[in-house]
């Protein structure tokens, strides 16, 4: 169904990360399901060993999207399509869209990060098929509404109701930024960098559509957004992002991956890209552990071996590679990419499966905590939603032949 995708797992990267990669792509196939309501075209699940399998998640689907991108157009289409299917009339998108018992699932209060504007813009470069972000163009203005109406944070910027009720609509579940916060409509750094992209492509889609008036509109209230994220959301002591209630009071910051964010997006300088870079994403005592990098960083007081406070997510490796490149630090994103490639092969040697998230010291993976308060306490088997292994490896190949920097 996928032979594109397996051809394509078996001719990236370093023959050692080869098994894995042919693997996750076979996984890919084994995930999928035929067209059915909800979803218009054939829709791929999480992942098989999720344990709350069938599931088709937002955050996640926007990460194994980036596996096929280049050589599944249009089964990337189709999960794109999908996912936007399933939008309210108020502009809202849920995150993970549950399968259980012929009945379908979501939250139509919380969503997930709106990540998937990017992997649209993407599939437009890469094939040049104005058709998809002309379809995606009047739904991303919808959300955008309803992130002006329901997510505007109290002065400036944007949050995730983690803040308010700890529903974990960031997709960080259990994130120690939240462990000590008064709640309040305070602005996150990562849903502030969020919507800021959110802004900036549809200042693309609008020039590309031929939508003037809407460009210069939406790149304006683009450069606010990034003005505030440099000017008022980074700590010039520290050289690194932080949220808007812990940026100026250090008792309250908590270093974790979130605030990469800012390069990831395009919103930092050269200068505040560069601290973050140097002083933490390539800092062995901070994130650039055996396998980079981990949620917490490893000085934070708050680094646990438990899910999103500590172990690694293969996805956020590749957000923060990303963002390497866009600030022309190749090196840095090459360093990021083979270290996390060579622990991930490492691990499937070991286990023969890819996993939810990752042992940051390349420990026993079953060692790992999930939630402890549930019954499912260890990463899941045979998951790709935050796991774009294919995708990382690509990138990789293609900075060491020719050091492409994403625009």
């Amino acid at each position: 169904m996928l032979e594109q995708l397996k051809r394509h797992a078996a001719s990236i990267g370093k023959e050692a990360w080869r098994p894995m990669l042919v693997y996750t792509a076979e996984l890919h196939e084994r995930n999928m399901h035929p067209a059915s309501a909800p979803f218009p075209y054939p829709w791929e699940e999480i992942g098989i060993g999720y344990f709350a399998s069938p599931a088709f998640g937002h955050w996640d689907l926007i990460h194994q999207v980036m596996d096929s991108l280049p050589c599944e157009p249009l089964h990337a289409r189709h999960q794109l399509l999908n996912n936007l299917a399933l939008q309210g009339a108020d502009g809202h998108v849920p995150g993970t869209i549950w399968l259980w018992n012929n009945q379908v699932k979501w939250s139509t209060v919380t969503g997930n990060p709106p990540v998937w504007p990017i992997a649209v813009q993407e599939h437009y470069e890469l094939h040049g098929d104005l058709s998809l972000p002309e379809a995606c163009y009047e739904p991303l203005l919808r959300q955008l509404g309803w992130f002006e109406r329901k997510r505007k944070a109290e002065g400036e910027g944007y949050f995730y109701t983690d803040i308010l009720t700890h529903s974990w609509e960031s997709g960080i579940d259990d994130g120690v930024r939240y462990d000590a916060v008064q709640t309040g409509a305070f602005a996150c750094i990562d849903a502030t960098c969020h919507v800021y992209q959110m802004y900036e492509h549809a200042a693309k889609w609008a020039e590309l559509l031929g939508h003037e008036a809407d460009k210069a509109r939406f790149a304006a209230r683009a450069e606010q957004l990034g003005a505030y994220i440099r000017e008022r959301l980074y700590a010039e002591d520290a050289g690194f992002f932080y949220d808007s209630w812990s940026v100026n009071n250090p008792a309250l910051r908590r270093t974790t991956m979130d605030g990469m964010w800012p390069i990831v997006v395009g919103a930092a300088t050269k200068e505040q890209a560069n601290s973050v870079i140097d002083r933490y994403l390539l800092n062995p005592e901070r994130f650039f552990t055996a396998h980079p990098i981990p949620a917490v960083s490893l000085d934070d007081p708050g680094f646990e071996l438990r899910m999103w406070r500590g172990p690694t997510w293969n996805s956020m490796t590749y957000w923060a590679a990303r963002g390497c490149v866009r600030y022309g630090r190749t090196d840095a994103a090459l360093k990021l990419l083979e270290k996390a490639l060579d622990a991930t092969a490492e691990q499937f040697e070991r286990t023969e499966t890819v996993w939810e998230f990752y042992h940051p010291h390349l420990g026993e993976q079953t060692a790992l905590a999930r939630k402890p308060y549930t019954d499912v306490n260890e990463p899941c088997r045979d998951y790709l939603g935050h796991n774009p292994a294919i995708a990382l490896a690509r990138l990789w190949t293609q900075l060491q032949a020719s050091g492409e920097v994403f625009q």
